[in-house]
This record gives structure tokens, C-alpha cells and sequence, in this order.
């Protein structure tokens, strides 16, 4: 497939995880891709498996606004334009709010909320021009809620309602503004969980496709939502959650 052949995609969190399946996924279908990560070391190696004249590397922290603001610039000066966002650069934080300290939430709030306005405020103006989209990555813990899980549930529940804020302002320039809204995946920032065998039978129970999910899995969800295949779709959330949101919460029988 061909959907993105000569359009150029910026995608957040690309050196592993959601991020870097997003990216194989969008070289895939022909686009030229911004990978953009803190951590350059990591970034630099899995840049290394993608086309050199297609991928255009940027290490930064996407909670500052600079990191934003040189991103898209360098983005739109290697290939002449910006077409998708994909903000999904995240961190997570465990405990109640009794045990989350201020740090902690400062700065799961600075990364998965200020950082995802930080991008889209800084990409709106190229996306406008090229009446593109963005996709966000939130979470099925954008929806509801979890234990132990106060800072992230917090921001998650941010991200899911700033893409319906963002989806209606923008829908007038003709951009289009929507989010993943995985469960268990496979990725980096799991694999404390993927370890605890009893915890992933407790998902495998509650996801009827299975668990954990994989990550190219979300990354084609992903493609879907930015791509013409999905021009009436803005304002929404899509559980990309091996169909754990369709249960009503009772156990199985």
C-alpha cells in the first residue's frame, strides 16, 4: 500500500514500542518520517533499519516546547512539509495519590499532556496548510479509570478530552485530530508486567483477542485514522483494545 506515498509524517516516541511500529508502518506505505525521542542513543539504532533519504532523526525532550518548535522546523526544511503528528511519546507513574509525589506527576503531566500541546501547537500551522491530521496515543485508561495508577489515569483522561477540544476547533481548517486508546501492549514500558505471569492470565481473561497486544497492531490502527480511508472520522477514541471495552466488567461465566 501506498496511502502516504510523498507525504512526510512526525511521529513522537519513535525509538521503540507504539512509536517505532508506527514509523516501520508509515516508511511502509511511502511516507517520509521525523523519528523523535529523548533518548538518541536508542533512536540513532532503530533509525538504522529505515531508508536514510526517507527518515530524518531529532532527539529531544517533547515536554519542552523548543524540543517542538525545532522538530517541525527541521521536519518541514528536510522534506518541504508536514502532513501527520503522531504524538505518543508517554511515561507512567504507579500509586495512589497518597504515594504519587509532585515530581512524579509534574512530570508524567509535563510528558503526556503538555508535551502532546507542545507538538500539535507547534505542527497546527504546517498541518493546516496540508490539511492533515493528527493521531494521539492515549489510553483505554483515557476512558476509565485504574488502581494505583493517579498520574497517568489523570493524564491520559486529559489526552482523550483535548482531541475532542482540539478535533472541534480544527475541523474548520480541515484538519482532523483523533487517538488510539490501547490496552496491555507489548512494549518497553510493559515489560515489568509482561514478566508476572498471573498478571498477564488476569488480561487474558478480561481481552477476548488475546494479550498482550502487539504493537504493530496499534501502529495499523494508527495509519488508519491519519489516512483518506478515515476523512470522516475526527473527535474520537478509538479502543484499540483487543476487545476489553466491550465488556460490562462482570467475569466471565
Amino acid at each position: 500500500m501506498d496511502r502516504f506515498k510523498g507525504k512526510t509524517v512526525l511521529v513522537t516516541g519513535a525509538a521503540s514500542g507504539m512509536g517505532l511500529a508506527a514509523t516501520r508502518r508509515f516508511i511502509q506505505e511511502g511516507a517520509n518520517v521525523t523519528m523523535l525521542d529523548i533518548d538518541e542513543a536508542k533512536l540513532n539504532k532503530a533509525a538504522a533499519d529505515f531508508p536514510p533519504d526517507r527518515v530524518l532523526v531529532r532527539a529531544g525532550d517533547t515536554a519542552h516546547k523548543d524540543t517542538a518548535r525545532g522538530a517541525v522546523a527541521a521536519t518541514v526544511e528536510r522534506f518541504g512539509r508536514l502532513d501527520i503528528l503522531i504524538n505518543n511519546a508517554g511515561i507512567a507513574s504507579e500509586g495512589d495519590i497518597m504515594q504519587t509525589s509532585e515530581e512524579d506527576f509534574e512530570r508524567v503531566m509535563a510528558v503526556n499532556v503538555a508535551g502532546y500541546f507542545h507538538m500539535a501547537k507547534a505542527a497546527m500551522p504546517e498541518l493546516v496548510k496540508a490539511r492533515g491530521s493528527i493521531v494521539m496515543t492515549s489510553s483505554v485508561s483515557g476512558l476509565g479509570g485504574d488502581w494505583e495508577m493517579f498520574a497517568y489515569n489523570t493524564s491520559k483522561g486529559a489526552v482523550s478530552n483535548m482531541v475532542r477540544a482540539m478535533a472541534l476547533d480544527a475541523a474548520k481548517h480541515g484538519v482532523r485530530v483523533n487517538a488510539v486508546n490501547p490496552s496491555f501492549t507489548n512494549t518497553g514500558m510493559t515489560q515489568d508486567m509482561l514478566a508476572d505471569a498471573d498478571l498477564v492470565a488476569k488480561f487474558e481473561e478480561r481481552m477476548p483477542l488475546g494479550a498482550p497486544e502487539d504493537a504493530d497492531g496499534v501502529a495499523a490502527a494508527m495509519a488508519f485514522l491519519a489516512s483518506d480511508d478515515a476523512r470522516l472520522i475526527t473527535g474520537v477514541n478509538l479502543p484499540v483494545d483487543a476487545g476489553l471495552m466491550a465488556s460490562n466488567g462482570q467475569p466471565a461465566q
